[in-house]
């Protein structure tokens, strides 16, 4: 399969999981298996795949802003980091979700958060952090906060 179609089905794999997340959070397998676990899983493996076989002698590195150029000018390489990313948003996504629902949040507010991690990742993790903040007054990512001593 050429890089070009592995692109376009990573791409394609990680909409049902947005959709699902956005339209059907309460789905029993939404949030807690689909979006975090079955799709990143497919995804890993093409990740995993695609650096077994191009990273080992591979150009560049992540020592710099340059070696990361380089490394990323070896298109399979390239897609290996577009992988990551839409794995690792739609896991961010999920989690945001679950995280609403644990939290009292109204799914409606996270649904913008949801859409800025699809298209920003960071951006969206961190509106929905603000908004989680503003509305819970809880900053910690945990049931109880800081640990006991």
């Amino acid at each position: 399969m050429s890089l070009e179609a592995l692109f376009s089905a990573a791409s394609t794999l990680v909409l049902p999981g947005w959709l699902l997340l956005a339209l059907a959070p309460r789905f029993k397998w939404t949030a807690r298996l689909v979006a975090p676990v079955l799709i990143p899983a497919l995804l890993g493996l093409l990740y995993l795949y695609l650096i077994l076989t191009r990273f080992p002698g591979a150009e560049g590195g992540f020592g710099s802003l340059a070696e990361v150029r380089r490394l990323f000018g070896d298109e399979a390489l390239l897609l290996a980091g577009w992988v990551h990313y839409l794995a690792f948003d739609l896991f961010v996504g999920s989690w945001e979700v679950r995280d609403a629902q644990r939290l009292g949040i109204p799914h409606l507010l996270v649904v913008p958060c949801l859409v800025l991690t699809f298209l920003f990742g960071p951006v969206g993790l961190l509106l929905y952090l603000v908004l989680r903040g503003a509305l819970r007054r809880q900053l910690f990512l945990d049931d109880g906060g800081l640990p006991a001593r």
